[in-house]
């Protein structure tokens, strides 16, 4: 008796932690969690894509020297507007002179030649002409040999006059090159503009850039009428880019001023990158043109400026938080249930994509529910919700994490009403 008495103690103290365990599981499982709630609201989304770049002229030339030589007078000083044809400075000029004056001495030599050349030929045709005469009247008093000999002489004498010919041709290319040489020894502005770069000095050596433009570069003339900054746009984002599209541009000289712009080109091919590592990681960017309409006076190439362009807006539509929507496999219909109730993961079908959506909460029981959902536009801090939730339904809007870890049935609580319940400063 005193054996099954023990026995009843054990069944019961067992059955107890039995209970205690499933009472502990089931308020583990019906603990609420902390989130941010929000509800879906209508408001007006601005899209927008930001970059950065640089400012500069629309129109600009670099003037680089077509000739070697040393600088010895500059017109010009960093910063001077200037007019088309205006004087930017002096390349030494004598070794070009001194060429051009032995090009014509070679010129004036050559026609010289040629002058006596033709007087060769003269003679001789003359010769042969009066021979053929005799000959023509009494035939005994010439022969044949003394013809062929005469007409050798003539022929000699226009291959000369022909080569002489050729010989003053190039000469006077000659001439005409150095010529060319000694022009280029004088630099004029070949637009009007602002000198926004100045390279040289008085003294220094120009030389062409053989193989970089930027070492060959004498001075920059640019047109600040018209100014625009060239920003690198991601792939993603230049699809929705379009010429014209309106853009805020902020200087980074200027922190505290906006200026308006306009996109007016967008390039075709994309920008080339530095192949480092796996070609399939790098990021592929597209230069896009942003045109300043309101640029101030004092606005300078090469500032640094950062463009916001608006490629979108809609006014008065449904929206929800960034940070809400999320993205959950698409089990499809059918076999996912059963493989779920056996414990297994169902494997994504090929082809098959996830669903992005919110987590809606059932007002009456604090439950979530995973909601497809189909988004438009992206604002600064909201998406437009084309279809999927209704206004004033409330959704699950924070944190990161918890969203990331929410399960349809979870029961949720506002982090707010929490914090403020406790009295804990936010």
């Amino acid at each position: 008796m005193q054996k099954r008495t023990k026995t009843i103690v054990a069944v019961v103290a067992l059955a107890l932690v039995v209970v205690a365990g499933v009472a502990a599981a089931a308020k583990g499982r019906n603990k609420a969690v902390d989130v941010k709630i929000e509800k879906v609201q209508r408001r007006d989304l601005v899209a927008s894509v930001t970059a950065s770049g640089q400012v500069q002229a629309h129109t600009k030339v670099d003037i680089s020297p077509d000739i070697t030589g040393r600088v010895v007078r500059i017109g010009v000083k960093d910063g001077d507007q200037v007019t088309k044809g205006q004087f930017l400075l002096q390349i030494d000029p004598s070794q070009y002179q001194a060429a051009v004056e032995r090009a014509a001495a070679g010129v004036a030599s050559n026609e010289a030649q040629l002058q006596q050349a033709n007087a060769n030929l003269a003679q001789a045709q003359r010769a042969y002409d009066r021979t053929a005469e005799l000959k023509r009247r009494n035939p005994t008093l010439v022969s044949n040999e003394q013809m062929d000999q005469l007409k050798t002489t003539v022929d000699v004498n226009q291959a000369l006059a022909e080569a002489s010919r050729h010989g003053v041709d190039q000469a006077s290319a000659g001439l005409r090159d150095a010529q060319s040489s000694l022009r280029k020894t004088t630099i004029l502005a070949p637009m009007n503009g602002k000198i926004t770069r100045l390279n040289i000095q008085e003294g220094e050596t120009a030389t062409p850039g053989t193989y970089s433009k930027d070492i060959g570069t004498l001075l920059t003339i640019s047109d600040m009428s018209t100014l625009e900054t060239k920003v690198k746009v991601d792939e993603t984002d230049v699809s929705h880019t379009k010429v014209g599209d309106s853009a805020v541009v902020q200087l980074d000289a200027m922190p505290d001023t906006t200026f308006m712009g306009r996109v007016s080109e967008i390039s075709n091919s994309s920008l080339k990158q530095a192949t480092t590592g796996n070609a399939t990681d790098q990021a592929v960017d597209y230069e896009v043109t942003v045109e300043l309409l309101n640029p101030p006076p004092q606005t300078r190439p090469d500032f640094s400026a950062t463009a916001k362009i608006i490629t979108d807006s809609r006014r008065n539509v449904l929206t929800v938080p960034i940070i809400a929507l999320t993205v959950r496999e698409d089990v499809p219909v059918g076999g996912g249930d059963k493989a779920l109730s056996q414990g297994k993961a169902p494997a994504k079908q090929v082809g098959q994509r996830d669903a992005e959506g919110v987590f809606v909460i059932d007002p009456k029981t604090n439950k979530v529910t995973f909601r497809p959902v189909k988004v438009g536009i992206t604002g600064e801090k909201y998406f437009e919700v084309v279809s999927g939730v209704k206004p004033g339904e409330s959704i699950v809007a924070g944190t990161y994490q918890a969203i990331k870890d929410l399960k349809d049935g979870t029961v949720v609580r506002s982090a707010a009403a929490d914090t403020k319940k406790s009295g804990a400063k936010p």
